[in-house]
């Protein structure tokens, strides 16, 4: 696996020869395996420390839900839901932390109170201020592939040749970027596991991982509770199987495991704790 260093506003991350484990904090009321858990300022916050005392080394903060057929939400009830936390946990904390969101008003407020990273999940479609404002704040970039929105993301979605179109199009969002002043060292691809795939889908683009890495940047990847994974668990078992069902833990590993294997520099997971150990173990295997 190629190496990267990640450096930024007093940060060195390397990525490459361990995994970087990038917790999810959700702090919304509707997201698809944690809704509601952490959307006050006080649950946010503790799971926030607890994420990063279990090992996380990036905290994704996300103040707007992008489950399947999510609606959106307002950019000040976005900034209400986020703000707070990054800048109380901004204080506690030794990791960085990442804003997840589509909108650049969101984004500079979140860089202001103490985040280091746009995690932007339209890769600079949904708002092209984004652009300008990472180049601006010299700040890392998470660049996800989305085929639609979140409200329509999951209607029978399609694709000619999966992997030629999902790494054409990173490769031309990460092009975008640079050409608007991002520096390509701060730039991260992620293949958006869940965002306008179907069950196969998913399955191949961790199988064929290594077509995204090739494009020459650090790759991120997140399938942690994703419903292929409660979706295959489900069918073999015949009982329906939900986010904070066991089975879909177990099989969240697996899925980490085989991306890990086939090139993920970075996984972004709810159970950290569980994610650092089996790391640590698929870690040594590789690099063997």
């Amino acid at each position: 696996m190629k190496p990267f260093t990640l450096e930024f506003d007093g940060f060195r991350l390397e990525l490459g020869s361990g995994t970087c484990i990038m917790g999810i904090l959700n702090a919304t009321p509707d997201s698809f395996s944690d809704g509601g858990k952490f959307n006050t300022f006080e649950t946010a916050v503790r799971q926030g420390i607890k994420l990063v005392e279990d090992g996380a080394h990036i905290l994704d903060i996300g103040g707007e839900s992008s489950r399947p057929f999510a609606t959106p939400v307002s950019e000040q009830e976005e900034l209400d839901r986020v703000i707070p936390v990054i800048e109380t946990l901004s204080k506690q904390i030794d990791v960085p932390i990442s804003i997840d969101t589509v909108k650049s008003g969101v984004a500079k407020e979140a860089l202001n109170a103490g985040a280091a990273i746009i995690n932007d999940i339209s890769a600079f479609e949904k708002d092209p201020a984004m652009a300008v404002l990472a180049a601006k704040k010299n700040a890392p970039v998470v660049l996800m592939h989305m085929k639609g929105t979140p409200e329509t993301m999951q209607v029978d979605p399609d694709y000619d040749d999966l992997m030629l179109e999902i790494t054409n199009y990173l490769g031309s969002r990460a092009a975008y970027a640079v050409k608007k002043g991002v520096q390509k060292k701060n730039i991260i691809l992620d293949p958006g596991i869940g965002f306008g795939k179907t069950v196969e889908h998913n399955l191949v683009l961790i199988k064929y991982l290594d077509k995204i890495t090739s494009l020459g940047f650090p790759v991120l990847i997140g399938p942690s509770r994703k419903s292929f994974i409660q979706n295959i668990l489900s069918k073999k078992g015949n009982t329906p199987v939900g986010p904070d069902n066991i089975r879909t833990e177990y099989g969240t590993l697996a899925a980490v495991a085989a991306s890990i294997l086939n090139g993920a520099h970075i996984v972004r997971v709810h159970d950290v704790e569980k994610v650092k150990s089996f790391t640590r173990i698929i870690d040594s295997i590789r690099n063997a």
